[in-house]
């Protein structure tokens, strides 16, 4: 069944996070308030008053959009196989998320920091290190997306200071984390859902996302569903104009005991529409050992999951996806 259902915004709350940036402290502890009670109901919330310049976000989506469009020679001088750090641009079916299903119904487009040859993270063959790769017949497409990148990763450090203050540790608790960090834009175009093809087949299989924090900014086409525990079964969610959509990925459930939620989503293109998303992946510092938070175990409780290096966590989940 590719259906989903619609809800209020009790279920999918859109958290005002101006007080992140405020100097004063009870300010930001209000947020991490909201951002505790949605971590630990679904791990799935929107954001607005987040400070990224709408111009900049059209800019994105029109460069995107321009770049799907070119000739399939085109795209294929940038294609991700020539990468060794998984960077450019991935062919429709590329990735299969949902374990036993068809390939996805998408293309994408990876991008990255930027790290020279004699980086020695390259030198050393660190996971998904390396130079991005560029589209040549869109001069504007590396501005554009080295900008955006810029500014992502700085709100991303903001939101794990508030992730940090909702389970009341320091506010500084992920530095470490943030020092560093590795994230993807990743630029993703769904043709629309053939109105014949296979019903296993979906825009994104159902999975849950493999990092830190994923901050997704739609289009003006819906598709998006999450897997809603209490009633077992998908809802939308639907584009909200100027917000993000954040969801913790797995790194945040491991160090969380799984009392904050990764949870399953997935794509399912029933506009008739081509749709546009641009999900920016917070991964963190690769050498950044991942293991439980003490203060998230309940009395008597031990870990779920052994300690683990963000590289380490990220290798194992390629490999799954990208066979």
């Amino acid at each position: 069944m590719l259906d989903a259902v619609r809800v209020s915004e009790a279920s999918l709350p859109v958290i005002d996070i101006a007080g992140l940036s405020s100097p004063s402290p009870a300010d930001r502890r209000t947020v991490a308030a909201k951002l505790r009670t949605a971590c630990l109901h679904s791990g799935f919330f929107y954001i607005s008053n987040h400070g990224i310049d709408e111009a900049l976000v059209a800019d994105v989506f029109a460069e995107a959009a321009a770049f799907f469009d070119l000739p399939a020679e085109q795209k294929a001088e940038v294609d991700k196989s020539r990468s060794k750090a998984n960077r450019g641009y991935e062919p429709m079916q590329g990735q299969t998320l949902e374990p036993g299903a068809p390939p996805d119904l998408k293309e994408g487009y990876y991008i990255g920091p930027e790290h020279a040859p004699d980086d020695p993270r390259v030198i050393a063959g660190m996971f998904n290190h390396g130079a991005n790769q560029w589209p040549r017949s869109r001069p504007r497409f590396r501005p554009v997306m080295e900008a955006y990148l810029e500014i992502m990763l700085e709100l991303s450090a903001r939101m794990m200071g508030g992730i940090a203050l909702s389970l009341d540790l320091p506010e500084n608790y992920f530095a470490g984390y943030c020092t560093d960090a590795m994230a993807n834009v990743r630029l993703l175009h769904y043709p629309p859902q053939p109105a014949n093809g296979d019903p296993a087949q979906k825009g994104a299989g159902a999975h849950t996302d493999f990092g830190g924090l994923t901050l997704l900014r739609q289009g003006d086409v819906g598709g998006l569903q999450v897997w809603d525990q209490g009633s077992g079964g998908w809802i939308h969610a639907d584009p909200v104009p100027g917000s993000y959509v954040v969801n913790l990925g797995d790194m945040i459930a491991r160090w969380t005991n799984d009392s904050y939620r990764s949870t399953l989503h997935r794509v399912v293109n029933t506009s008739g529409r081509e749709r546009y998303s641009v999900p920016f992946f917070y991964t963190g510092n690769y050498a950044h050992k991942v293991e439980c938070i003490p203060t998230c175990l309940a009395p008597g409780e031990q870990p779920k999951y052994p300690p683990i290096t963000v590289e380490e966590h990220m290798r194992a989940m390629y490999q799954r996806t990208y066979k």
